[in-house]
């Protein structure tokens, strides 16, 4: 990225420091919640809030935190079919598989979407508690069928920004802008071999009732990977966000993959080039706030992404190791092993993701990221967060996942070539935060570990905190307080 020094707008308007949202809870609300108190833009992970609440139930809530939180949902017949439903004092029996939720599809059950709204308000209310610092939620628009109920859900809760990535997502500002006016809200939902357009609508009313008086509409930051994209979003009042985060390739998680035919290296990464950089000087133009992401995590690279014109960074690696952040502590502590020892490297697997987008996974002994571990798993997709809708015969919908059993995916009209290297990143995610489902014949899913390629920020706050560091020490030192 070119930067050149330049002041578009005021920068006192929101936060330096995004920290960034990240797999299933590992952005969890204790850590959303102390980088907010420090100052910075504390984010929640938004995927698969409705799994999350309904097993920290199962597990007992031990330390009443999300019993404490649905006590303040403001629709208390929700609140207790939910806990009706989920809760168990004292917990699972040693051993036994999580229930199974409902999943959200385009037109979703009851139940299903009160999970999902209960999940959310969850945990943007137990990130925002206690401070007046503020707080966003991280959506994925590859997951469209929960993103209205989980939106309604933090905007319930106040969240105060919403971030979506990838994607293109270009109706967001107008379902919040609906949803806080008590209006329904509505997604165009992309569906494969489409022969019309599908869309889900949510009516917050019909849900929410009284309670949709106290909706505020929260800013809307779309995560982008080139200037392209952002003028295109930006020329529209209909689609314009209120600014941008500009991730760069080595950024975590899922990426954007390179522009123009996809080139693979030895290592079967994708290979890319300066095109696939955004241009700083012409987000500058657009005269919107943004964030730089992706090897931005150095107080020099703030200080650099400042004078270029931008707001600040935005951070995930040096988040996803803070001792507030989702992980295991036994996944965290194995990751500052390795990379105290320089053995830590992280792979942009082009293939790992059901979505098709590139994802990147640490390598880590006993996780997905060998393959003899990958291999010994039965393939089985259960939580579905990443299916596909698609049109097959009259018009009819299926939901398929190139990380399914080959031959459910190819009796959905899916591609049987598509399947080949996929990891079922839903149930790994689980496992990342320790909440891994426990098979009837014993199996207990393994983690996938997903983190930014470039390290850099992450030794140097090993070198300032060899024991450790918090999400706020994370937030002092980038500003170098």
């Amino acid at each position: 990225m070119a930067l050149s020094e330049r002041t578009a707008f005021p920068m006192t308007q929101h936060p330096t420091i995004i920290q960034g949202g990240m797999g299933v809870a590992v952005s969890s609300w204790q850590l959303a919640n102390t980088v907010a108190r420090a100052g910075g833009l504390g984010v929640v992970s938004g995927t698969a809030l409705d799994g999350v609440v309904a097993r920290v139930l199962q597990d007992g809530d031990p330390e009443g935190h999300a019993r404490r939180a649905i006590a303040h949902f403001p629709v208390p017949e929700i609140a207790e079919r939910v806990l009706d439903a989920y809760f168990l004092p004292g917990g699972r029996p040693e051993g036994q598989p999580y229930r199974p939720h409902p999943t959200l599809t385009i037109s979703p059950s009851r139940a299903a979407i009160e999970l999902s709204l209960v999940g959310n308000f969850v945990e943007v209310w137990l990130a925002k508690e206690g401070h007046d610092g503020v707080v966003g939620i991280n959506f994925l628009q590859k997951i469209q069928t929960a993103t209205l109920s989980a939106t309604l859900g933090a905007m319930l809760a106040g969240v105060d920004y919403v971030l979506m990535g990838a994607g293109i997502p270009k109706e967001m500002p107008r379902v919040l802008t609906e949803f806080a006016a008590g209006r329904p809200g509505r997604l165009t939902i992309e569906v494969e071999n489409q022969t019309k357009t599908h869309t889900a609508v949510l009516d917050p009313v019909t849900y929410l009732g009284d309670a949709v008086a106290t909706l505020n509409r929260p800013l809307f930051l779309a995560i982008i990977s080139l200037h392209v994209l952002g003028g295109y979003l930006a020329r529209d009042a209909e689609i314009r966000p209120d600014g941008f985060v500009v991730e760069g390739p080595v950024a975590g998680g899922h990426s954007a993959p390179p522009r123009g035919k996809l080139a693979l290296n030895e290592h079967g990464e994708p290979i890319y080039s300066p095109k696939d950089e955004a241009d700083v000087e012409k987000m500058v133009a657009l005269g919107l706030p943004f964030w730089l992401a992706g090897a931005w995590s150095t107080p020099e690279k703030v200080a650099a992404a400042r004078a270029a014109g931008a707001v600040g960074v935005q951070c995930g690696t040096i988040f996803a190791l803070a001792k507030e952040s989702g992980l295991t502590d036994e996944i965290r502590d194995q990751l500052l092993y390795e990379l105290r020892a320089g053995t830590l490297k992280v792979k942009n697997d082009a293939l790992a993701s059901p979505t098709g987008f590139p994802f990147k996974v640490a390598r880590l002994p006993g996780t997905l990221s060998e393959p003899e571990v990958y291999e010994a798993r039965n393939r089985i997709c259960d939580l579905g967060y990443l299916r596909q809708p698609a049109e097959v015969g009259d018009g009819k919908i299926v939901y398929r996942c190139a990380s399914e059993p080959e031959h459910m995916f190819e009796r959905k009209g899916g591609d049987p070539a598509q399947t080949v290297g996929r990891k079922c990143l839903c149930n790994a995610l689980f496992a990342n935060i320790g909440m891994p489902q426990r098979r009837k014949d014993g199996y207990e899913e393994e983690p996938a570990v997903t983190l930014g390629s470039d390290l850099a920020g992450a030794h140097g706050l090993q070198a300032a905190f060899p024991d450790g560091w918090t999400g706020a020490q994370a937030v002092d030192w980038l500003l170098g307080r």
